[in-house]
């Protein structure tokens, strides 16, 4: 046997411990200490090296284990069949090397299926005679944490499987998972009330899991797809869609996006058609399986150590890449609120470019511990605004030191205020430079005055050239016509459409005036509550906050902070102007058919809301719902009883249609919540 080189051998070594300790922290402290694109080229070059040198293989190697050992604060739980990892793929080569080697394995081309891979928490739910009896963690992959107590709280997973005489013994595989709408909410939640927010979605699933109180898992909206089956007792399968089909019978949920191919060929379709599409689901996916669909063809494939010769994860570019903050700057939004920003070395993540990242508030920044200098990791999911996850600290620089919100504004240099009882800083003048160009966008933003043709440039064009200098100053727009003709390149047509959008928006209701005014912590929901409970916006202003909290829907951080914002002089002078340029301050009267409603009206009721609705902004219709006692959820299964689409729904309405549930457009929409049933 050749002798192993030495450089070969402390590399083995070193990253094998590396490997071990980031496992072991990924697995158990749901704390990772890298990017998964960086653990998987480490794991990568471990493959390598043992490759080279085989000698170097030993049952301990990472390469040759699953998993973390559990976590002794739960009772162990060993697997009735081990929980074994997947080989990865991260190329169409690499996929088709191995359905090279699956066909020379079978001697002929398997029909294969394409799943989502779910980024959550691998659970192993075992039940006897259809009856839950344990919920354990994957560990390492032969003895996991039991998680049961845990599990039950979650509404996914049924107590009793739906079935008429089910088998002794039924060991199903599956993946527990924030769905990303709840995710995002609770941690906006959180991030309000100075709380530090989740990393990801994967970590708070994990963490939720591992809660030692049951009813604290149950306060966290997980939710679970399976995918598979280990130990059967009492019955049989021949395929896996077989297998998926009958799982969903039995009350179950699967994936609705699983798919059966024929070769290679479709397989590559399907991996590229959802790598472009990976935000168009309600979960985060960072890959597809790949499995070959018939049982007995995968007895004949067996396994290797770690994982089965019969299927593959291919891992699609990460949504986290790690770069170095160059420094933190601060924003002041329209409502005055400052807002920690990264500046980072540009770095590519799931297909955009990242320069900016946001950091949400001091307590954040603090809870991080994100120094200028630090190697951090940066994430992007969908839409959601790029963030920093947190620091790489093995990669901190020595004069890093702990960053902390200036004393002063950095735009007008008024000092910085943070509210007792708030998590963020606020300048507090309503005129500083920055607050007033994101005040005047929103002012004419759809959910506010929807003021046509007064964009964010024109906004600061007019602010440049000292056309604008408040909110009011908008409505005397009329008397400055001459001004704006002579603006390079602006013609009659488009001074006459700015004014007469400017003339609409005078007309809006009073509901949107009070949100066009940038009252912290008043959206559009809680206007149209304000509204309905006072006869104009003079009664509102005269209102103190006994007599604002006192109104139903209205708790007491919107009652201080409106009665706060009438109560400041430079506000209230603002509010005189308005009035005397013609807004709206009488309230319409009663209930106007997006109101309150009766509580119960759609109790039992479980709907998704999806796509552009002209009348409501996504929080009114989902408002709207719950305050008629139904419960609104992100993404579409079996048990949803109504998706409400608007304008481009996306893939929830295909599901939906997939599915067999009922699809109501807006005037359907409306129908149901004056009445509590869809129109026949």
């Amino acid at each position: 046997m050749a002798e192993i080189p030495r450089d070969a051998r402390d590399r083995h070594d070193e990253l094998s411990r590396i490997l071990r300790d980031a496992r072991y922290r990924y697995d158990v402290l749901s704390a990772p200490p890298m990017p998964d694109a960086e653990y998987d080229a480490l794991f990568r070059e471990l493959e390598e090296l043992e490759a080279a040198h085989p000698a170097l293989i030993t049952p301990a190697s990472p390469t040759q284990t699953v998993g973390s050992p559990p976590d002794t604060a739960f009772p162990p739980f060993e697997h009735l069949q081990p929980m074994l990892s997947l080989d990865n793929a991260f190329s169409c080569e690499e996929l088709e090397a191995w359905a090279g080697r699956v066909v020379r394995g079978l001697g002929e081309q398997p029909r294969l299926t394409c799943e989502l891979k779910i980024d959550g928490v691998a659970i192993n739910l075992v039940y006897r005679r259809g009856v839950l009896a344990t919920a354990a963690t994957r560990g390492n992959g032969t003895v996991g944490e039991n998680v049961t107590a845990q599990v039950l709280t979650i509404e996914d997973v049924p107590y009793r499987l739906d079935v008429d005489d089910p088998p002794e013994v039924l060991e199903v595989r599956g993946e527990v998972y924030y769905p990303l709408d709840a995710f995002e909410a609770m941690n906006e939640a959180r991030i309000e009330a100075g709380e530090a927010a989740f990393m990801n979605p994967r970590n708070a699933a994990s963490g939720a899991l591992r809660q030692k109180d049951p009813e604290v898992t149950r306060t966290r909206p997980l939710a679970v797809w399976c995918h598979g089956l280990g130990t059967v007792e009492g019955t049989t399968f021949s395929r896996h869609s077989e297998v998926l089909a009958w799982l969903r019978e039995a009350g179950l949920p699967t994936d609705p996006e699983t798919a059966v191919v024929a070769g290679i060929d479709e397989v590559w379709a399907f991996v590229e058609r959802w790598t472009a599409a990976r935000h168009d689901v309600a979960y985060e996916i960072d890959g597809v399986v790949v499995k070959v669909d018939d049982l007995a063809q995968r007895d004949e494939l067996g396994f290797t150590a770690r994982a089965p010769r019969w299927a593959i994860a291919y891992k699609m570019p990460p949504v986290e890449q790690a770069t170095t903050l160059r420094a933190i700057e601060v924003n002041i939004g329209r409502t005055g609120k400052a807002t920690p920003y990264a500046v980072l070395e540009p770095v590519h993540v799931s297909g955009t470019t990242i320069t900016y990242a946001t950091l949400h508030n001091e307590i954040q920044v603090h809870a991080k511990d994100v120094r200028v200098g630090d190697t951090v990791m940066v994430r992007r999911a969908g839409d959601v605004i790029p963030e920093v996850v947190g620091p790489v600290r093995s990669e901190r620089p020595a004069d890093a030191e702990p960053w902390s919100m200036p004393d002063d504004c950095p735009f007008c240099g008024q000092p910085l205020v943070r509210p007792e009882g708030e998590a963020h800083h606020f300048c507090e003048n309503v005129d500083c430079p920055n607050r007033l160009l994101e005040s005047l966008s929103h002012l004419a933003s759809r959910g506010a005055l929807d003021i046509e043709g007064l964009g964010e440039q024109t906004v600061e064009l007019l602010v440049r050239e000292g056309l604008v200098g408040d909110l009011a100053d908008v409505f005397r727009l009329h008397e400055h016509r001459e001004a704006l003709l002579a603006l390079d390149k602006w013609g009659e047509k488009r001074v006459d459409n700015l004014l007469a959008g400017i003339d609409a928006g005078r007309q809006q209701p009073l509901d949107r005036v009070l949100v066009a005014l940038n009252i912290r912590h008043l959206g559009p929901t809680y206007a149209k509550t304000l509204v309905r409970a006072f006869p104009d916006l003079q009664a509102i202003r005269d209102a103190d906050v006994e007599t604002l909290e006192s109104i139903d829907g209205i708790g007491p951080k919107i009652a201080a902070s409106v009665h706060s914002w009438f109560s400041t002089p430079r506000n209230a002078e603002l509010v005189d102007e308005l009035i005397a340029l013609g807004i709206t301050t009488a309230s319409p009267g009663g209930a106007d058919g997006d109101g309150e409603g009766d509580a119960t009206l759609l109790e039992g009721w479980t709907v998704v809301v999806t796509g552009t609705l002209e009348g409501f902004t996504r929080d009114e219709a989902t408002a709207a719902l719950e305050q008629r006692g139904a419960k609104v959820t992100g993404s579409v299964s079996g048990r949803t009883s109504l998706v409400v689409a608007g304008e481009n729904p996306g893939s929830k309405r295909d599901k939906a249609d997939e599915l067999g549930v009922p699809v109501a457009d807006e005037a359907a929409f409306r129908h149901l919540l004056a009445h509590g049933e869809l129109r026949s």
